[in-house]
């Protein structure tokens, strides 16, 4: 049964810049009703973050990435340490409320389920911008408007809280170092290119998202900006060209589809509909942002996937559209 079993869980931190952050989603995870066996800090080519993590938590495992820079390097680095049959993943910049970890395992009771993925609620250190709509809320890393509101099998969870099998590494692997954020250049989609590669191991098996296991992810004030939202939106659409680029579209876009087919127009018309009825400028700026981050996150996609055929033909070498 999932919860008597051994449980890692792995924290990846690159900065000290969100040093108070990282302290208390450590704590946090310490202070779980259902402690994990271990915790992993993993510093992420770091060499001050890393002594100072190391002086502040000697009991702790506080160990370097041993893999390319990048949040896909640490957790693989994490992985191939932990000692748990149960490995889960929290943000550094997030603060696990106390159940959830017990939350979190408590589906992977059942044995066809293969990993776990829990809500995480939005802390605008700055206050949350009247334009920026619910269903972009994946935008910066938080639970968005489209997830199921009960415990309900999905494609993938959100990376910045979920739980998986170690087995599902054994078995398909690490996660892909060429996806997912290094530093501060936001791509993604490594959790759910991990996740499909397991479904197809195990067409029977199933992902949970669980809403009860709830985290607060801290939103700074940089994320919170047009510029970002913008850069964010179009880094998405570069990740699923890559994406969908090795496992297809049918898998790599399954949850996008009706995501952009009833989620997004249903909340374009909420939005122009109550705009008109309280007469609230930010309800439209909110239907607007949505065609935007549609627009922006498309551009990538075909951005990225171009920039994939000319890579093949010798044209061009990746990172081109990605500024890096």
């Amino acid at each position: 049964m999932a919860p008597n079993s051994n449980v890692t869980v792995i924290i990846c931190a690159y900065t000290l810049e969100r040093w108070e952050a990282l302290l208390a989603a450590v704590e946090s995870v310490r202070d779980q009703t259902r402690p994990p066996e271990e915790i992993i800090l993993v510093i992420d080519h770091n060499p001050a973050l890393y002594a100072r993590a190391r002086a502040q938590w000697p009991e702790l495992r506080v160990v370097e990435n041993a893999g390319p820079r990048g949040v896909s390097g640490g957790r693989n680095t994490g992985v191939e340490l932990a000692v748990g049959d149960l490995i889960a993943f929290l943000d550094d910049d997030a603060v696990a409320a106390p159940d959830w970890l017990a939350n979190l395992i408590a589906p992977l009771a059942d044995p066809r389920v293969l990993g776990t993925g829990g809500a995480l609620d939005p802390r605008w250190t700055s206050g949350r911008p009247g334009w920026f709509p619910s269903e972009f809320q994946w935008v910066v890393g938080c639970s968005y408007r489209g997830l199921p509101e009960s415990t309900a099998p999905v494609r993938n969870p959100i990376g910045g809280s979920f739980c998986m099998r170690r087995v599902v590494f054994e078995e398909v692997g690490a996660f892909g170092t060429d996806l997912g954020r290094v530093g501060t250049t936001p791509l993604g989609c490594e959790e759910t290119d991990l996740s499909i590669r397991a479904r197809r191991r195990w067409p029977q098996g199933e992902f949970i998202f669980e809403p009860g296991a709830r985290v607060a992810h801290t939103v700074p004030s940089d994320r919170a900006r047009w510029s970002y939202f913008r850069a964010r939106c179009y880094a998405e659409g570069l990740s699923k060209a890559m994406l969908t680029d090795r496992l297809g579209s049918r898998d790599g876009l399954s949850a996008e589809r009706a995501y952009v087919a009833w989620i997004l127009p249903t909340g374009v018309l909420r939005g122009l509909i109550e705009s008109a009825l309280y007469r609230e400028p930010a309800r439209a700026a909110r239907a607007a942002a949505i065609v935007a981050g549609l627009a922006f996150t498309t551009a990538g996609y075909i951005a990225g996937t171009v920039q994939l055929r000319l890579r093949r033909r010798g044209l061009v070498e990746w990172g081109t559209a990605c500024g890096s």
